[in-house]
């Protein structure tokens, strides 16, 4: 086990007993990957810094790999975010840390062919690998990202290693954020042994040791701009109970409210911060929402728009062996073999752990059905295909809007056509063929109801059975665009500096930046570009 890192100062929603007023050069909103790389490195630069962040802190005392708890407490809307149609189950983390506090670890560049995408349609020029290699350099460094060895493939990855191999797919080992890792499998509830190298224990620590000041519980709901409509001049926040952090200091602690007792109710206290500079770090739902709730200069409605999901599409397998797909490191192999289908939307493959509650929710049926899948869950595996959106010329997106509760509910659409569909049957015939190509005995489809496939014979049966909206699972932990990077103000919300087209000192460090997604698990592509950025910044002097 690794030691504890505390952030030194942080402070929390129950310890702010009154309004706060606070200044500073730079404001960051969201303590993701994005926004805490940046505090990092301004607060080293020389700035004085403060990150609000909307979620709780969290540290290793709290993780007691309870699905139950750590869900509701560390996933947005309590692990129920959804789009506005239901069809596609969002998973996106909400604390100190960002969706470092509960993702798999698995770490990527940015491949060079999605950076080439965004040179030529974007004008994103500066987007190279020659500028972004080093700050990968130095972020792989820090977060102990390495690759991984094939004895730390568990069960459940070594059905599509040796499954693709088998069938002469490519297939690769991940990078992985971790020192010292136990492969407990928990990485989703929090990691146990302080062996994520996530934002809480590195770079927030970092920042807050450098002088930056950080809040958590604490919603920002709106900017304001000045008379101008050119600047903002501060962001103003509402406090929030927090619910489920600190729970391992309630006996060393006599103020500090019982968990069971808390939610994420307003206090009625206000935080407003003035600040030289704003950077906007919420991730790609949360970022564009504020803006809109802001109601901010968008001329050409670009905010909210061109959102990507890389949805996602599974399929379980069944084995006479036990794979135990809760145990070991979550993600160790994946395949791009199907990346780039020229007309087509491309697809990758990786692993997912199946904890129970988690499983119970994907595997299709109900009643007697259900519970004889999950009966069977030590003896089950699965594989998942991410759909590589945002690449083809009549792809549209996704968008993202207000619905009510003054902007504080979101809704969140994303049209499924047959664009998706085709894809998602491809997806899962070649998934199919990878599990059986393992050793598996049955393999069934997430459809509404279950496809049951008993031999491989039966893959082509895929492409008889209905596709539509919430006829088949689909899930997304992977949010990108909203708002979107490009030179020229008519096809995105910031330029290649990552500064508001029309906000001298307001600037997005987050996955809504990307105007495409990523064809890679985002997280290092996150780190790298707001690393890049911060540095443009830095030499502004901080005041845009």
């Amino acid at each position: 086990m690794n030691p504890d890192r505390p952030i030194p100062n942080i402070t929390r929603g129950v310890e702010i007993t009154t309004d706060l007023d606070l200044s500073c050069d730079v404001c960051i909103v969201g303590s993701g990957p994005g926004g805490s790389i940046a505090a990092a490195k301004l607060a080293a630069a020389g700035a004085k810094v403060v990150v609000l962040e909307e979620g709780g802190y969290f540290v290793r005392k709290d993780f007691d790999l309870q699905e139950a708890r750590a869900i509701p407490s560390l996933y947005q809307e309590y692990g129920n975010r959804a789009t506005e149609d239901l069809s596609i189950t969002i998973l996106q983390g909400r604390g100190i840390g960002g969706g470092t506090l509960v993702n798999w670890t698995t770490s990527y560049r940015t491949p060079d062919v999605t950076l080439s995408r965004w040179r030529s349609d974007f004008g994103l020029s500066a987007f190279t690998p020659e500028n972004l290699n080093p700050h990968w350099d130095e972020i792989e460094r820090r977060l102990s990202i390495h690759e991984v060895t094939p004895d730390e493939i568990n069960e459940n990855n070594r059905v599509l290693w040796d499954g693709a191999r088998k069938l002469g797919y490519g297939v690769e080992l991940l990078k992985r954020n971790v020192n010292r890792c136990a492969h407990t499998g928990f990485c989703g509830l929090g990691c146990p042994t302080n062996a994520k190298q996530a934002m809480y224990l590195t770079y927030l620590p970092d920042a807050a040791e450098k002088g930056a000041r950080i809040y958590a519980n604490c919603r920002v709901l709106r900017l304001l701009a000045d008379a101008g409509g050119k600047r903002i001049e501060s962001a103003e926040a509402e406090v929030l109970e927090g619910m489920g952090d600190g729970a391992h200091e309630r006996s060393e602690r006599s103020d500090r409210t019982d968990r069971s007792e808390r939610s994420d109710r307003a206090t009625g206290r206000r935080v407003v911060v003035k600040a030289k500079a704003f950077v906007l770090s919420g991730g790609a739902i949360n970022t564009p929402a504020l803006l809109l709730r802001s109601a901010l200069p968008d001329p050409h409605g670009r905010v909210g728009k061109r959102t990507w999901l890389h949805p996602v599409v599974a399929t379980i397998a069944r084995f006479a062996k036990r794979i135990d797909p809760f145990y070991g490191a979550p993600q160790s192999v994946a395949s791009h073999h199907f990346a780039e289908r020229p007309g087509k939307l491309g697809y990758f493959l990786e692993t997912p752990p199946l904890q129970p509650m988690l499983a119970s929710i994907a595997l299709a049926g109900s009643g007697p059905e259900h519970r004889r899948r999950m009966e069977q869950l030590p003896r089950l595996n699965a594989v998942i295909a991410l759909l590589r959106d945002g690449f083809l010329d009549q792809e549209e997106g996704g968008t993202i809007a207000l619905r009510g509760d003054r902007g504080r509910r979101l809704a969140v659409r994303y049209p499924l056509t047959e664009l998706h569909f085709e894809a998602m049957r491809e997806a899962m015939k070649t998934m199919a063929r990878i599990q059986f190509a393992a050793g598996a005995l049955e393999v069934s489809t997430l459809h509404q109801p279950a496809l049951a496939l008993r031999t491989p014979r039966d893959i082509d049966l895929i492409d008889r059975r209905p596709m539509a909206p919430n006829r088949v699972g689909v899930f997304t932990a992977h949010q990108m665009g909203g708002c979107g990077a490009s030179s020229e103000p008519t096809k995105g919300v910031v330029n290649g500096d990552l500064r508001h087209h029309h906000l001298e000192n307001l600037f997005v460090f987050d996955g809504s930046v990307f105007p495409t997604s990523l064809g890679v698990n985002p997280q290092e592509s996150v780190l790298g570009v707001s690393s890049w950025a911060t540095d443009r910044l830095i030499a502004a002097g901080w005041k845009g």
